[in-house]
C-alpha cells in the first residue's frame, strides 16, 4: 500500500517539474492540489480502516497509524515544494538537417547540401502567486562540430549581434534567450479592466502568423513586421468587457535594441560614449486587437524605432553609423476553421491574410535605403494550414509573402537559414509539412522555402552600404554579381522534442 502512494506522489511530481508558466501551469497545479487532496482524504479514511482492523486483530495501532502519517508528512512535503516554491523546466530540443541552394546575380552558385544543427530551448517559469511569475529561457543553438568560418572580427562576427543571438546555428554557448517577470490582474485602477505588464528580455519572435509554420504557440508581436530578439516591457490591457467584443485588446510596447555607453573600465563607466556614430536606438509599437473569439480573429500593430544603425562602409571592422528612424504598420485577418461544422477538414483549417508597410526617415546628412528621401515599401503575405491526412494531429500549410522596391521590416530573428522571407523584396513560397511520431512531445517536419529576389538589401541594415536596394542587372554592373543573391532556396527536415 505504501508503495501504492509513493507511485502516485511520484507520478504527480513528475506532471509538475515540466509544466509552462501559462494557464496550463495553473490548471496543472490545481489538478496536482485536487489529487494531493484526495490522496490525503484516502489516507485518513485508510488509517481508520486498518486501526478498526487492527483493535479487532490484537495488532498496534501506533504501528498502522505512524506507517500512515509518515505517507502524509511525504505528500505535504512534495506539496510545499511543487506547489510554486521552485522553478519549473521545460525542454525543447530540435536536430534538423538543411539544405541550401544560391543562385547569384552573376549566375554563379553556391550551396551547402546538408547543414546540420541543434537548437535547445531550456524553459523556466516560476510562480510566485496568483498574479505575479517569472518565464526565462536559455538557448542554445549550433552547427554540428566547430564552424570553419566562425566569428573572427570581420562580417561573420555579425552572428551574435543582440537581435540574432540565440537565432543563428552559432557555438555552444547557453544563452539568455528570455528572462521576464508577468504581472496579471482582473482590475485597472478600480476599472473592469484585465491587465498585465512584464519587463525584462522578452524576444519579439514567434509571433501572430509565423508561429504556424514554425509550430509554436503564438506570441504576441505581429511577425510581418517585427520578429527579434529585445529587451523592454510591455503592458496589455483587454477591453472586452468595455467595448463588447470577444477578445478585444490592446498592448503597449517599448524596448532597446542598442545601449551606447562606455565600457566597464573607462573613465566614466557607461556614460554615453563619445563615439557620436551611434546612439541608443529604442522602439515603441502598440498592438490593438479589435476581435478575437477564437475563429475569427484581426489585428494592428504600429511601430517606431530610432536612430538605426548600418555600417560606415564595406569594411564591417570600421564600425556602425546611425541613419535615421523606421515606422512600421501591419494589419492581419485569420479564420481558424472555416464554417461552422462544415467538416472535419474545414473545421481545422486556417486562412489568413496580412498587409503591412515600412516608412524611411532619414536623418540629417544621412542616407536610409540608398537614398536621402523618405522611402515607403509594401508587403503582403497569405497563407493556409489545412489538417493532414496521415493523422489527427498532423497538419500541413502554404504561404506566399511578396515585398517592394524599399520594403524594410525588422525580422532579422526569422527562424529561416536563407534569410528573412518576410524581408523578401521580391516573392517568396513556402510548402511545409508537420507530423507527430509520438504524440506533441516528438515531432517531424519538413519544409521547402524558395525566395526569388527582385532587389537586393533584403536581409541589410538600414542604410545604404547593406541595405540599399539594387536590381539583378545594376548589381552585375556594378561589380557585386557574385556577392549579390538572386534566388535561394532551404529544404529543411527536422525532429524536435517538446516536454
Amino acid at each position: 500500500m505504501k508503495q501504492r502512494f509513493l507511485g502516485s506522489i511520484v507520478a504527480a511530481a513528475l506532471i509538475t517539474t515540466t509544466a509552462v508558466a501559462d494557464d496550463a501551469l495553473m490548471q496543472r497545479f490545481d489538478k496536482m492540489e485536487k489529487e494531493m487532496n484526495a490522496l490525503k482524504a484516502e489516507l485518513n479514511t485508510l488509517k481508520g480502516e486498518k486501526e478498526a482492523a487492527a483493535k479487532q486483530s490484537g495488532t498496534n495501532t501506533a504501528d498502522v497509524s505512524k506507517d500512515l502519517d509518515d505517507i502524509k508528512d511525504q505528500i505535504s512535503n512534495l506539496n510545499k515544494k511543487t506547489n510554486g516554491n521552485n522553478v519549473k523546466f521545460g525542454v525543447d530540443f530540435r536536430t534538423s538537417v538543411d539544405n541550401l541552394q544560391y543562385t547569384m546575380a552573376d549566375g554563379s552558385k553556391q550551396s551547402n547540401a546538408a547543414f546540420l544543427s541543434n537548437r535547445l530551448w531550456l524553459n523556466m517559469n516560476y510562480v510566485a502567486t496568483k498574479n505575479l511569475s517569472f518565464t526565462g529561457q536559455l538557448a542554445y543553438n549550433k552547427a554540428f562540430g566547430d564552424r570553419s568560418k566562425s566569428p573572427d572580427g570581420a562580417l561573420s562576427s555579425y552572428d551574435g549581434f543582440d537581435w540574432i543571438s540565440s537565432e543563428s546555428a552559432y557555438n555552444d554557448t547557453m544563452r539568455v534567450r528570455s528572462a521576464y517577470f508577468f504581472y496579471q490582474d482582473d482590475e485597472f485602477l478600480g476599472t473592469d479592466i484585465p491587465w498585465t505588464i512584464s519587463i525584462g528580455r522578452r524576444p519579439s519572435t514567434e509571433g501572430h502568423l509565423i508561429n504556424l509554420r514554425d509550430d509554436d504557440k503564438a506570441s504576441s508581436p505581429l511577425a510581418h513586421t517585427v520578429n527579434v530578439e529585445f529587451d523592454g516591457a510591455s503592458a496589455k490591457f483587454g477591453m472586452e468587457n468595455l467595448i463588447g467584443l470577444n477578445g478585444s485588446y490592446f498592448k503597449l510596447c517599448a524596448g532597446r535594441g542598442m545601449s551606447n555607453a562606455e565600457p566597464r573600465f573607462n573613465s566614466a563607466p557607461y556614460a554615453h560614449s563619445g563615439d557620436l556614430e551611434t546612439n541608443d536606438i529604442d522602439m515603441v509599437g502598440i498592438i490593438v486587437v479589435p476581435y478575437d473569439d477564437k475563429q475569427y480573429s484581426t489585428g494592428f500593430q504600429y511601430t517606431h524605432a530610432n536612430n538605426l544603425i548600418d555600417m560606415l562602409n564595406q569594411n564591417p571592422a570600421s564600425g556602425m553609423t546611425t541613419v535615421g528612424a523606421l515606422d512600421t504598420a501591419t494589419a492581419f485577418a485569420m479564420v481558424n476553421g472555416v464554417g461552422n461544422d462544415w467538416g472535419e477538414f474545414l473545421d481545422n483549417t486556417i486562412l489568413f491574410a496580412s498587409v503591412a508597410m515600412s516608412k524611411t526617415d532619414p536623418y540629417a546628412n544621412k542616407t536610409m535605403l540608398g537614398s536621402p528621401d523618405s522611402k515607403t515599401g509594401r508587403s503582403y503575405w497569405i497563407g493556409a494550414q489545412f489538417p493532414s491526412f496521415i493523422s489527427e494531429e498532423g497538419k500541413w500549410g502554404v504561404e506566399f509573402n511578396r515585398g517592394t522596391k524599399y520594403w524594410r521590416p525588422i525580422t532579422y530573428g526569422e527562424d529561416t537559414l536563407i534569410g528573412s522571407k518576410i524581408a523578401t523584396r521580391g516573392n517568396a513560397y513556402e510548402l511545409y509539412f508537420t507530423e507527430p511520431l509520438v504524440k506533441d512531445i516528438l515531432t517531424f517536419q519538413l519544409r521547402y522555402t524558395y525566395i526569388d529576389y527582385k532587389f537586393s538589401g533584403s536581409n541589410g541594415f538600414f542604410g545604404t552600404t547593406t541595405g540599399m536596394p539594387m536590381s539583378m542587372s545594376d548589381a552585375v554592373n556594378a561589380g557585386y554579381g557574385g556577392q549579390i543573391v538572386d534566388k535561394a532556396q532551404d529544404i529543411r527536415a527536422y525532429i524536435r522534442y517538446k516536454f
